[in-house]
């Protein structure tokens, strides 16, 4: 008789740890040379197989089946939706042959083949979303999920109110830690990943915060204007992203143009990313209808989308976000020892697995830096 599994939550380090594994690999795909016989030995079937033989395996993946309709990408303003029962299941497979098993287009029941690969590696499809990490290191932080929560809330709903929507946006921008707050919105995406693109571009949840027709982006300045927070915003982005000259040399440092252009997310010249699939911004306006100021309208607009101060700085940013998950980023070891040292509440814990000591200086340069 099969043991059923007995789901029990997991600790919120535990999860970050599955979440930060590297993924597995993928199935051959059709233009591939046929894989080597240790391979072929090894196919999804034949690892299923095996796996039916062990009671704990085989209740593992029975459950890890019946997750697969409960395991979605989320709006970054939710919380991430991958159950931790199932994330347990997943890790319980972690030594079966399931993980490294595969499927080829020549072999027999592909089909079945691939839904036990998909199966099995679905929970586990969010590792190499680096927006997806980035929402989880704020669901870790009390404050931050605490303020994520709030304008989530506010925002979400086919009735939200856009102006609470938008007071609570400004709010989570001004109160979350600034590691967090950029990771959220600037978080690197592959080119063709538009699950990660589209969280990226939901994180300020546009349905609700960005009007349902682009009004003019004239008359979207003047509103701005008659708000003086919003009007100090927009001046202190125009003075800290300015290219000073037709090379983009910038009035000062990236990190100020970015806080300028995070400062602007909650009021009336709300900017976002345009598409899941590259990194432009825009402001939701146009310059229809602007007649002889028409002029002055595109220069607006394109201080947004066509300025290389703040195309340049995005894109430093999410470089070095990509670099904190990268295995090749120089861990601060000794600094992180060391903090752990002053403060005992930091230090890792004996039941803490031993892959904590790698992902801890991540955690921790993101909460210092």
């Amino acid at each position: 008789m099969v043991r059923p599994l007995n789901p029990r939550p997991l600790p919120p380090v535990v999860l970050m740890l599955l979440l930060l594994l590297p993924p597995s690999p993928l199935p051959l795909a059709a233009g591939d040379p046929l894989p080597t016989e240790s391979r072929l030995m090894n196919s999804c079937l034949q690892a299923r197989r095996k796996c039916q033989a062990d009671p704990t395996c085989s209740a593992a993946y029975h459950h890890l089946d019946s997750c697969t309709s409960s395991i979605s990408t989320p709006l970054p303003s939710e919380e991430p939706s991958v159950p931790a029962d199932c994330l347990e299941a997943a890790q319980q497979l972690r030594n079966s042959s399931l993980i490294g098993c595969m499927c080829h287009r020549r072999m027999k029941n592909q089909v079945a083949c691939l839904d036990i690969y998909w199966t099995v590696h679905r929970a586990r499809s969010l590792d190499s979303d680096l927006c997806f990490k980035f929402a989880m290191l704020c669901t870790l932080n009390d404050k931050c999920d605490r303020l994520r929560k709030a304008y989530g809330e506010a925002c979400s709903g086919p009735h939200c109110q856009r102006h609470v929507c938008l007071r609570q946006l400004l709010t989570f921008f001004e109160k979350a830690a600034e590691p967090h707050a950029q990771g959220l919105l600037l978080c690197p995406c592959a080119p063709n990943d538009r699950g990660c693109g589209e969280r990226r571009r939901n994180t300020i949840a546009p349905n609700c915060a960005l009007p349902p027709v682009a009004p003019n982006c004239l008359e979207l300045r003047r509103l701005c204007f008659s708000d003086p927070l919003c009007r100090s915003r927009l001046v202190d982005f125009q003075t800290h992203c300015h290219p000073m000259d037709i090379l983009g040399t910038c009035a000062t440092e990236q990190s100020r143009c970015l806080r300028a252009y995070l400062g602007l997310i909650g009021t009336a010249m709300t900017p976002n990313f345009v598409s899941n699939v590259n990194t432009s911004v825009a402001l939701s306006c146009t310059c229809r209808g602007s007649g002889n100021l028409q002029e002055e309208c595109e220069q607006l607009e394109g201080f947004f989308s066509h300025n290389p101060c703040l195309t340049d700085a995005i894109a430093a940013k999410m470089r070095f976000h990509s670099q904190l998950f990268s295995q090749d980023w120089p861990h601060p070891t000794f600094a992180v020892m060391a903090h752990q040292n002053e403060n005992p509440a930091v230090r890792p814990q004996p039941w803490v697995p031993s892959l904590f000591s790698c992902t801890l200086p991540l955690i921790l340069l993101l909460s210092l830096w």
